[in-house]
């Protein structure tokens, strides 16, 4: 598939997220949502000859873009999920790293490119695969799922007061057929909601099923943990988090890592994208940035 360059994920937080990561010239740094390589390019810039990045995607097509696009012979792009970092690391026969980066969330590409099933203003059959060799997908969830988890996920995970009503319009829904675009579970929400305010209505219940179809927050908390295991003494931990699930998981790990004298957390309070920022992109607004440096 060709990608547009209209399409692609404009990076956030980009200097402030770099400047605290990158300690050294010459270190190694792991960029494990490296996407199309808008932090990784910043990384490489502030390295001389002997640094290198890693760069991780489970998105194969973004993997193959920068191959394309970012030949630097420092970089090696590998497609991975970044809860198998330690494994993906020691199968490169590196022992520690310098930093490691997260930028979390769903890129522009994958809400802008229809085909990919993520945005609900597609016509195209429900998805949501970061990874499009998993079986498991939207429409699974959507058309599989009880009542029940249906409710629990989007409550949960979207954090939405109508959970329980849409969930159960979906399974009404059901009985006469099953939901197979993003445009048809869309309407749901909307019928629901009625009116809409700032945010569309489908938007906690999209996010709800992408996290379930990704195992999203399993795999932050299993990628943090594993991020610590490979960092050097000195080593930071980044990520940029853009919904308060995700945060209060970074948050707590770093709090946690820190009575334990394991970490210390350089971003006492997270730092947030600046108002010029905000209005050239703004995906950057609910995004947060909090560092910490391994003991």
């Amino acid at each position: 598939m060709a990608i547009s360059v209209m399409h692609l994920h404009k990076p956030v937080l980009l200097k402030e997220s770099v400047e605290l990561l990158v300690t050294s010239s010459e270190g190694i740094y792991v960029d494990v949502t490296v996407g199309f390589g808008g932090h990784a390019s910043e990384i490489l810039s502030r390295l001389n000859e002997s640094g290198r990045v890693i760069g991780i995607d489970r998105d194969v097509e973004a993997i193959n873009y920068l191959k394309e696009k970012l030949k630097d012979n420092r970089l090696t792009l590998l497609q991975g999920n970044f809860s198998d970092l330690s494994e993906i690391i020691e199968n490169l026969n590196i022992t520690k790293v310098d930093g490691i980066l997260f930028d979390l969330g769903v890129s522009l590409f994958h809400l802008k490119e229809l085909t990919r099933g993520f945005s609900f203003l597609s016509e195209s059959r429900l998805d949501m695969r970061m990874d499009t060799s998993q079986t498991f997908n939207a429409w699974d969830v959507v058309n599989k799922y009880s009542q029940k988890d249906l409710e629990r996920i989007f409550a949960e995970y979207g954090e939405d007061v109508y959970a329980k009503r849409i969930s159960e319009a979906i399974v009404q829904k059901r009985k006469k057929g099953t939901i197979n675009t993003c445009r048809e579970l869309a309407l749901i929400a909307e019928e629901i909601y009625r009116r809409r305010g700032k945010i569309h209505p489908a938007t906690r219940i999209f996010q709800a099923i992408r996290i379930e179809v990704n195992g999203e927050l399993e795999n932050l908390k299993k990628g943090i943990i594993s991020a610590y295991q490979v960092l050097k003494s000195g080593g930071r931990l980044c990520v940029i988090s853009y919904h308060s699930l995700e945060d209060r998981i970074v948050k707590n790990f770093l709090r946690d890592g820190a009575r334990s004298n394991k970490l210390k957390i350089i971003t006492k309070k997270p730092i947030k994208a600046s108002f010029e920022e905000n209005r050239l992109n703004p995906s950057s607004r609910s995004a947060k940035l909090r560092v910490g440096e391994k003991i």
